[in-house]
């Protein structure tokens, strides 16, 4: 749009070597967390989007959560949620991404799609974008690539996904 100078940004770490992500949410919307069965959101403490007022580094808040095998993690941007069908409702994201938390990842992108098309009447107003990410096996403790440094600055909070 014309005018914004803001961007709303996340930034994901999902470590080889742990069943656990780590995230920092600059106004993003916040994971979906696909388990067989159930769709889950995860919590999460978002700092305001980047170019929105003076941000310090203690505005930043490291989230932690489980992310085990089998597990899918779905990353959406706004256009997705705020997506409205031709009444003006809302796309049910949390609702429709629990009917296919079995399907591989690409399968689960697929159907998601074209759910949101339907759900739109084929044209959507705004962009959107989605990420589906399959943890496939259990760590290998001896696969390290390097170790993440934390710098200070950052507040850790460990959340559950509820």
């Amino acid at each position: 749009m014309a005018g914004e100078r803001f961007a709303t940004t996340l930034l994901l770490e999902i470590p080889d070597e742990d069943p656990i992500t780590r995230l920092i949410s600059c106004g993003h919307p916040p994971p979906l967390l696909l388990r067989p069965g159930e769709a889950v959101t995860v919590l999460v403490h978002p700092a305001p989007p980047l170019g929105v007022g003076r941000t310090g580094s203690e505005d930043y808040t490291l989230d932690v959560f489980s992310f085990e095998p089998g597990e899918t993690l779905l990353l959406y941007t706004d256009g997705v949620i705020e997506a409205r069908d031709p009444a003006g409702g809302f796309y049910p994201f949390t609702e429709r991404a629990a009917q296919w938390t079995d399907a591989s990842p690409e399968t689960l992108l697929h159907h998601m799609r074209r759910d949101l098309l339907a759900h739109v009447g084929g044209r959507l107003d705004d962009d959107a974008a989605l990420i589906a990410i399959r943890r496939t096996t259990a760590p290998h403790p001896s696969r390290r690539h390097g170790r993440i440094i934390h710098g200070g600055g950052f507040r850790h909070g460990s959340t559950r996904a509820n």
